[in-house]
């Protein structure tokens, strides 16, 4: 018998696009229940996630000012609480992510899959950059729910 997955109240925001064909590969594979389906196999609660699509300019000012790195990140993780209720913003660089997918040679799907796992798993707590033992961690869990969603590992 499967585990009952977590309940997700999801807001899917997508920023301005110059593009409107990019804006429109964007939104067509980032439906409500694409993104619903990652986030929940991530979560290890309940959750209340914003998932905001950004272009390359929004991201690169959000990283600048949260971060003070002066250039769009594939993903920013905003976590304001862990538990009982995961409440957390991610924000995900469209340009970014497309461009890597490409350089990656997968899917644009398979790759905002692993980003959407990736920023949940921040958002509950998890980091790859304290250690090489959390990273381990964090890539792991990172691939299991992968294999669930039906996605190769990324690594």
């Amino acid at each position: 018998m499967s585990k009952r997955l977590p309940d997700l109240q999801l807001s899917l925001q997508f920023g301005s696009f110059a593009d409107a064909d990019s804006l429109r590969t964007h939104r067509n594979t980032l439906t409500r229940h694409f993104v619903t389906k990652c986030l929940r196999r991530a979560l290890q609660c309940n959750g209340e996630i914003t998932v905001r699509i950004v272009d390359a300019e929004e991201g690169q000012a959000l990283n600048q000012g949260y971060r003070q790195k002066n250039y769009a990140t594939n993903v920013l993780t905003f976590d304001y609480s862990q538990s009982p209720v995961v409440i957390a913003d991610l924000v995900l660089c469209a340009p970014v992510i497309a461009q890597e997918a490409v350089e990656q040679g997968k899917p644009l799907a398979a790759h905002y899959a692993h980003l959407l796992v990736h920023g949940c798993l921040h958002a509950q707590g998890m980091d790859h950059e304290n250690s090489e033992a959390d990273a381990a961690e964090m890539e792991a869990a990172e691939v299991a729910i992968l294999q669930q969603l039906g996605y190769p590992n990324p690594y």
